[in-house]
């Protein structure tokens, strides 16, 4: 069998790999104050849980690193197949939780494979963009296979119901329409088709409960026991942490079980009441230096399909980050999308994990070409 090439070994991804597990670190620790159910160890099972899977997410960074990226362009479209077949499998054997049908069980593990779209979506946009041999301006014809791709599994996601998801799996694949030239008419008419698109989701795909988080966001104090209490309590948790926080496992929002989905969503309310505007400073200084990396990689990849690829996941971290933080700080409609890498859930973790491997993949091999 034919060992690693000695130049991937000699020029690691030292970077953006101490910065990962810095973050995933940190998001453990934080777990660990924000977590009730302790075990007979002292430690939280949300949290040793946690650990688990980023020893299994680190092995998997690890393996994405043997395999030659541009071998991944071929699998593109497979792996979208198979993605959209297991969010078609959610709705007949998927497990319910809190009245979400977004997991499927298998065995000891629980996948949810709207994770896994984020990945099929990067890697498809970014072989088509890759394949694109014409550098003429993008027409309306050359949108509507994209545009369907988006379509197939968004709306089996927020069919879930899960519309943070399908919010980040649509922004992150029209990020790619950045890096092209799209011809103002088709723009325009795209733009339009989207508004036609969110007027129909909202009267006939949305919730109450989703139309609810919209209006108490513009209202906070419409319902603000119910609908708007996430939100509330969220930003009392970050503003009562001042700059230095109250310490660790000190945060009365959090530890009096004030601030509900502490685990997930509201993950960096935590971080904020306990570890202040310092704390949460250092923790965006380490995304800022994700995606900094991220970009940076993507600009000396020496071919095409390694720089979208490479800026696909710059995009989904990116999104993700600042939905996240925009929503825990009351300047985006509650939606529920993990902190990548921060947020408790094991595929999240495995798919950001994956994300960072095939981000230092494209690092790596620029010395190999």
């Amino acid at each position: 069998m034919q060992g690693i090439d000695r130049r991937l070994i000699q020029n690691f991804e030292w970077p953006l790999f101490t910065m990962a597990l810095l973050v995933a670190g940190i998001g453990i620790v934080n777990l660990v104050s924000a977590s009730p159910d302790q075990t007979a160890s002292g430690l939280p099972g949300t949290a040793l849980r946690q650990l688990a899977w980023l020893g299994i997410g680190v092995v998997l960074m690890l393996a994405t690193l043997v395999p030659d990226y541009r071998t991944l362009e071929r699998f593109a479209f497979p792996f979208y197949v198979l993605v959209v077949a297991l969010l078609v499998g959610v709705f007949f054997g998927g497990r319910v939780v809190n009245g979400s049908r977004r997991w499927l069980d298998l065995g000891p593990l629980n996948l949810q494979p709207s994770e896994l779209a984020k990945l099929a979506m990067i890697l498809v946009f970014a072989r088509i963009l890759a394949r694109r041999s014409s550098a003429s301006p993008v027409g309306l014809r050359d949108l509507i296979v994209p545009a369907v791709l988006i379509a197939i599994p968004a709306a089996l996601i927020v069919k879930q119901p899960d519309l943070g998801t399908t919010l980040v799996v649509c922004i992150v694949s029209a990020s790619f329409l950045v890096l092209t030239r799209v011809r103002v008419f088709s723009f325009v008419l795209l733009a339009a088709i989207g508004v036609v698109g969110a007027t129909v989701g909202w009267f006939y795909f949305l919730h109450d409960y989703q139309k609810e988080r919209v209006f108490t966001f513009l209202d906070p104090e419409r319902d603000p026991l119910g609908t708007a209490y996430h939100a509330i309590q969220s930003q009392i948790a970050v503003g009562s942490g001042g700059l230095f926080g109250k310490g660790f496992g000190l945060g009365s929002q959090s530890q009096l079980d004030f601030l509900p989905e502490q685990q997930t969503d509201f993950v960096f309310s935590v971080l904020g009441e306990e570890w202040g505007f310092v704390g949460s400073a250092v923790v965006l200084a380490l995304y800022l230096g994700i995606l900094i990396r991220g970009l940076m990689i993507a600009h000396s990849s020496k071919d095409s399909f390694g720089s979208y690829l490479a800026v696909g996941i710059v995009a989904l971290f990116f999104w993700a980050g600042l939905i996240n933080v925009g929503m825990v700080i009351g300047v985006v409609p509650v939606v529920g999308v993990p902190l990548p890498m921060l947020s408790y859930g094991g595929s999240a973790l495995l798919t950001c994990m994956i994300a960072i491997g095939l981000l230092m993949n494209v690092s790596m091999r620029r010395y190999v070409f």
